[in-house]
């Protein structure tokens, strides 16, 4: 090979080509219904259920492609998802996403048949059932595939394990893990690692930490939580001129670039626990923690980052322990609440108090509504809540008027039983306790950044990129359908215009269409990624911004923290080796928040049919959040969605309309949109096909 044409690779880096493959390559994603699209660097392909070839849910393949049009085809895919697609056939599978899988053992001699419980896997395993004669039929196991099915033979495989019937309540989010391929255990390295730290907060002190344990510091989680990253802490201080040395003034424009503001302001102090003094570069703990990414929260466990003596104790910042932080003291203006000044530091502190946001909802409502039931433990809590509460308000309209995008969601939570079946579905919106926490972690996010930036030190940003025009006006047809939606609104929409968005959403709220409409906006966002280079933040409408605030479940964080500490105490021997792995860091992090975010939603979709399958026969109000040629797709209050078949809305022929999202009786005139609300029955809940099945309700006696 000519040295002009050597290209290199690394364990990270894959050589990039200068023109697109003639069959391109990409990861296959097989919908429930059978077909499946594959993302590649060419754009993404539809690929019909008889075109995948043998092909799995997640398997690495390469394709051919053709024009594809076929009504039957576009008929398929929910909400038009394949009508601006060219068709592609699986001509070759690269990598196997699934080297094992969990089915139910059928008997059919001299074979044991293992059939997969996850319908996206296409094909069944054969294995020898002289190897394992006590297997009896219809039990659940695992199957370790040896031989991969082609099309003159099928898959052959070796049981490993077979589950016992007390398992099966935790076997379905078994699958979801073996799906997602995501890390169970960690090395025997990492996990002596962990068993041998400690807060050691006086060696801490010793190296310059300093003390903030007479802060009143708390925190604020979600009431399971163990992992406590972050707490707050608020003053009111006085700054004189003499006291000022080391905080950055925020005002870029004043004279000189002069360090150190005067005055009296409100200090924020926004303390993230110091997870890199535990988790040294290219150590044990740091290879288990950068494979991993990220922390998966699932329906009925988690599966940390780092070892739980880590995440949970050494690390959490649990009430009245002393930890090891990272501080971010935020000066904020009373009157405008602007930053005026930050330090950023390392410190020890000592959680007051443990918060749940129904606890810290609860106090803030109590103040507000000035009822004297307040326990004197609790009036300093309530002073500052109130206070932080006040500016955060105050920091959410400087965003939103600054360009920033308020999405209206709402995030289902199936509350379970010790036996992990669930009892109740708890729905987690935003409120005045949730928005205290996130609009300071925004900000000190935004000042971290900038502080790195200003530096022009080396960072993972976390950067959120305009929407596409083209993913914008595919909106309109359906927007229009809503009266509220005006040529302004329209015109604001299809350049990508932020404010026109807000305002679409302002609009939308307290209609049955509310959550639709800030469901739809979502989508057609492009979704925020982690980078080496700053790009900016559209949803948040930050030039700056990076994630600092979770270094115990985010791995880019952990990364800032080192870069922060190299910023405040000099580059360590490690520094450039960790600078020139940034770039597939934040690639492999980006990618890795995917996977457990599709596992952890689908886990808990999972347990909300669960639930509901206690509820067949019941009527439920329901908004339509889809469609297709083959029914309505309906959305409950709880969030579970489900379809209501075209079979059930009468015997007539409905039409589809892609364009408008609208399905209209030829005979009666019945048309059904986006956002309309229905009261429906559910019919069926499969929890093995993960499908909810409603019928339109009879009118109410």
């Amino acid at each position: 090979m000519g040295r002009g044409k050597h290209r290199s690779r690394t364990r990270f880096h894959a050589s990039t080509r200068s023109k697109p493959r003639m069959r391109p390559r990409g990861i296959l994603s097989v919908t429930r219904a059978g077909y499946g699209f594959v993302q590649t660097p060419e754009g993404e392909y539809f690929v019909p259920h008889k075109a995948l070839s043998g092909a799995a849910d997640g398997d690495l393949v390469e394709v051919s492609v053709r024009p594809h049009g076929s009504d039957k085809a576009k008929g398929l895919a929910s909400a038009g998802a394949a009508n601006r697609r060219e068709e592609a056939r699986v001509m070759r599978i690269i990598e196997r996403a699934h080297q094992s899988l969990i089915g139910r053992y059928e008997v059919a001699e001299p074979f044991g048949v293992v059939v997969p419980l996850d319908a996206r896997i296409p094909y069944d395993v054969f294995t020898q059932r002289a190897s394992r004669p006590d297997i009896p039929d219809g039990a659940l196991v695992r199957v370790r595939i040896v031989e991969f099915p082609t099309r003159k033979s099928a898959a052959f495989g070796v049981v490993e394990e077979v589950y016992p019937d007390e398992k099966t309540d935790r076997l379905e989010i078994d699958l979801i893990v073996s799906r997602a391929k995501l890390a169970t255990e960690f090395s025997e390295e990492a996990l002596r690692a962990a068993a041998e730290a400690e807060p050691d907060v006086e060696e801490a002190l010793l190296h310059g930490a300093e003390d903030l344990r007479e802060r009143f510091v708390f925190t604020i989680d979600p009431p399971d939580a163990k992992d406590f990253d972050d707490a707050l802490s608020l003053d009111r201080v006085r700054i004189e001129p003499n006291e000022a040395h080391g905080l950055f003034d925020n005002e870029a424009k004043r004279a000189g670039g002069k360090r150190g503001i005067e005055g009296t302001f409100w200090r924020l102090g926004v303390h993230i626990a110091d997870v890199s003094h535990y988790v040294a570069w290219d150590g044990p703990l740091d290879i288990d923690a950068r494979m991993r990414a990220t922390s998966t929260y699932l329906a009925d466990r988690v599966l940390p980052m780092l070892p739980p003596r880590l995440s949970d104790e050494v690390c959490s910042l649990r009430p009245n322990e002393d930890r090891r932080a990272m501080t971010v003291d935020l000066y904020l203006n009373e009157e405008s609440g602007k930053v005026a000044g930050y330090r950023i530091y390392r410190s020890v502190v000592r959680s007051k108090r443990r918060l749940s946001y129904g606890e810290a909802l609860e106090i803030l409502r109590a103040r507000s509504s000035g009822r004297a039931d307040l326990s004197s433990r609790d009036a300093e809590l309530s002073l500052r809540l109130d206070r932080l509460s006040r500016m955060a308000k105050r920091r959410a309209e400087l965003r939103l008027a600054a360009g920033g995008v308020d999405f209206s969601t709402r995030e289902a939570k199936a509350v379970l039983d010790e036996a992990g079946r669930p009892v109740r579905i708890d729905i987690r919106e935003k409120n005045d306790a949730t928005q205290v926490v996130e609009e300071a972690m925004i900000l000190a996010n935004e000042t971290v950044a900038r502080h790195l930036e200003k530096h022009a030190f080396p960072c993972i940003y976390r950067i959120h990129e305009q929407p596409e025009p083209g993913h914008l006006i595919d909106l309109v047809p359906v927007f229009e359908e809503f009266g509220w939606f005006s040529e302004e609104l329209k015109e604001g929409l299809v350049v990508g215009n932020s404010s026109a968005i807000e305002a679409i959403i302002e609009k939308s709220k307290g209609r049955p269409e509310e959550d639709l409409v800030s469901s739809l906006l979502l989508r057609s966002m492009k979704r925020a990624v982690y980078s080496p280079s700053n790009k900016g933040h559209y949803g948040l409408a930050s030039p700056c911004y990076c994630h600092f605030t979770s270094p115990i479940r985010r791995y880019p964080d952990l990364v800032v923290h080192r870069m922060v500490g190299a910023l405040l105490e000099g580059k360590s021997e490690t520094f450039e080796a960790q600078v020139n792995e940034l770039a597939p860091l934040a690639e492999h992090s980006s990618k890795m928040e995917r996977v457990a975010d599709d596992a952890a939603r689908e886990s808990q979709e999972l347990k909300m049919i669960e639930y509901l399958e206690d509820f067949v026969g019941t009527r439920f109000s329901a908004v339509i959040s889809g469609m297709t040629t083959g029914g309505l797709f309906v959305e409950l209050e709880n969030t579970a969605e489900g379809i209501v078949p075209v079979r059930s809305l009468g015997n007539e022929y409905f039409s589809f309309d892609p364009v408008r999202h609208t399905l209209t009786g030829q005979e009666s005139g019945v048309r059904y949109r986006l956002g309309q609300r229905l009261a429906v029955t559910l019919v069926e809940a499969d929890l093995r096909a993960r499908r909810l099945e409603f019928s339109l309700a009879l009118p109410s006696a």
